[in-house]
């Protein structure tokens, strides 16, 4: 019987998020580096990849000669 279920407490009032804290030059120059260093790494390994999302893109040309044939 779908009628007698309990109804939910109503939900507690919404809280205002604190306001962040303030931070010096030498924390933002910190903060800059290690984003820095984390974009680097990420287009270190983003170079690696050879494929396109529609697989591997060589002309015919480019294609060697292995000992199966062209590739």
């Amino acid at each position: 019987m779908g009628f007698l279920k309990p109804k939910a407490p109503p939900l507690p009032p919404v809280q205002p998020t604190p306001e962040p804290p303030e931070l010096t030059d030498e924390e933002k120059a910190q903060i800059k580096k290690d984003r820095d260093a984390v974009e680097r790494r990420r287009k270190g390994r983003r170079s690696t990849i050879l494929t396109g999302p529609l697989g591997i893109q060589e002309d015919q040309e480019d294609a060697t000669d292995t000992l199966l044939g062209k590739n």
